[in-house]
């Protein structure tokens, strides 16, 4: 059997689930090709121990739907903000399997173009995309996104690195740790999950990597270690047999039923040592999977070859019409924000879709027109700080753009920043970026900050807040910071009044040199 369309995506997880939604929308020719009987089938596995560390906030004080989407890391997006997650789970930390009946019956109430049970096992193209499915159909596409996530766990160039147990398949039943010493190599989230899961069971656990502990409120990267997976260090720091470890692995050697594992620590003056342990669990992630695809079309990867390298417009560096959607967009902003996650990458699959649409279909850019007078771009400018969740969650990496032009001004709604510079957008001889972004913390604690309530310390605010750039092509002009908001709200005097005065000054400046 033959498929032909337009545009094949690969995967009906939550991202091939999000650009299926504005293909529909569309009216694009599209199929979303899966290889389980269920929408969001990785979810039906992971997280091993069945509880999301994405938060559901589902009591906020706001009536505002888009606001909302500032707390909620789950829900997908749509015109109606319907469904919401929040009507499948109350919990702050909801179930996994909860999440796999939401994408199921979102799917389902799109009417959504996905066919089941179809796992692609080759990838080639002589001039358009052919897949071959492990039944032998073949489906052809012009354009290809792929939307699978990482498939494959990483495992660290490590002598004996085989000889251990992994993530996906150890054991989660404390009780087959009983009274054993257990080493986890990795420092994310599924390693402390998992030692969180032992640690009234194992008699000694030490999780270990060669760089010291990233805490998720230190960093604002939501993929470093989580408070809710943090209990743990409490069994360290307090003397009770558990301990986080610094070190490189030298190697891994089975010795009877036991693994002895040498290490040199990265902070004892590169003191070497072997430890001893009865089970090893190496939880150091995953990898994209791009085995299904011929050499002739593999795509370039990067970061240590376990993601697939990308251009500003998330297509394949070296494969032209292949694009990425979902985690595999974290390419472009690599623990810097949030696309690796629902409450990042949603919003980066609906600008995915405009993109294909004015690079295939000659659809213009979404935009509004406003005159270009300071109070017009100011309440603009002050709607979107205070409603936005695109500038709220994928904070510095996704902004608005104002092109003024002959007293005009085109309001463009989401647009990743290196998009903007990177296209004729970035040539235009006037523009503003408008962002949310965190500042630089200048003490060791970020829980004692000093600040200052005047309006000129606002670049210093270490936390979320307004940024507007203005810039002429690739030249920035002026730049202004907002003093951050306990409520996250822009809405007083003294915000207002540093940003009139800021496009008062900038848009004055402009006519005078237009009148030069």
């Amino acid at each position: 059997m033959e498929t032909k369309v337009d545009y094949l995506v690969i995967g009906a997880g939550p991202s091939g689930l999000q650009i299926g939604y504005y293909l529909e929308k569309a009216k694009r020719d599209y199929c979303i090709l899966e290889a389980g009987e269920t929408a969001g089938t990785f979810f039906t596995k992971y997280p091993r121990h069945r509880t999301l560390i994405s938060i559901n906030k589902v009591y906020t004080g706001y009536k505002n739907a888009e606001v909302n989407l500032r707390f909620d890391w789950n829900s997908l997006l749509s015109d109606d903000y319907s469904p919401l997650f929040k009507q499948y789970d109350q919990q702050y930390f909801p179930a996994a399997d909860n999440i796999v009946n939401y994408f199921n019956d979102f799917a389902e109430q799109y009417h959504l173009n996905v066919k089941y049970g179809v796992k692609i096992v080759k990838i080639s193209k002589p001039d358009e995309f052919q897949l071959e499915d492990q039944q032998g159909n073949l489906y052809i596409a012009k354009r290809l996104i792929i939307a699978t996530g990482f498939t494959k766990p990483y495992l660290p160039p490590i002598p004996g690195i085989e000889l251990t147990e992994n993530y996906v398949d150890v054991s989660v039943n404390p009780d087959d740790f009983k009274n054993q010493r257990v080493l986890i190599i990795g420092k994310g989230n599924s390693g402390f999950e998992t030692a969180n899961n032992l640690v009234e069971t194992a008699a000694v656990i030490h999780i270990l990597s060669p760089h010291s502990l990233n805490l998720a409120w230190k960093t604002h990267y939501v993929g470093h270690l989580r408070a809710v997976n943090n209990n743990f260090l409490d069994t360290y720091h307090l003397k009770s047999q558990n301990s986080v470890i610094d070190a490189t692995i030298k190697n891994i050697k089975r010795k009877g039923n036991q693994f002895v594992v040498s290490i040199r620590y990265s902070h004892a003056k590169g003191e070497e040592t072997d430890l001893t342990y009865d089970r090893v669990i190496t939880c150091t992630g995953f990898r994209f999977d791009d085995t299904i695809f011929d050499d002739a079309c593999k795509p370039a990867l990067a970061i240590n070859n376990r993601m697939p390298k990308q251009t500003y417009e998330w297509e394949s560096t070296n494969i032209k019409d292949l694009y990425f959607a979902g985690t595999l967009m974290q390419m472009r902003d690599y623990k810097h924000t949030t696309s690796g996650f629902i409450h990042g990458f949603r919003y980066n699959c609906r600008i995915l879709q405009r993109i294909l649409d004015k690079k295939y279909h000659g659809v213009s850019l979404p935009c509004q027109q406003i005159t270009a007078n300071p109070e017009q771009v100011l309440d603009s400018c002050l709607q979107r700080i205070n409603q936005s969740s695109a500038l709220w969650q994928q904070f510095g990496f996704i902004g608005d753009l104002i092109v003024i032009d002959e007293g005009q001004a085109r309001y463009y709604e989401e647009l990743p920043l290196d998009y903007i510079h990177n296209t004729e957008l970035g040539q235009n001889e006037h523009y503003y970026t408008v962002t949310l972004e965190f500042g630089q913390f200048t003490e060791e604690d970020p829980f004692h900050i000093e600040r200052d309530t005047d309006p000129s310390w606002a670049s210093k605010s270490p936390y979320l807040h307004p940024v507007i750039r203005r810039f002429c092509g690739s030249k920035l002009v002026a730049e202004q910071h907002l003093l951050e908001d306990i409520n996250g709200e822009w809405k007083a005097e003294k915000h207002i009044a540093v940003l009139r005065e800021f496009f008062q000054s900038q848009l004055l400046k402009h006519e005078m040199l237009v009148a030069v």
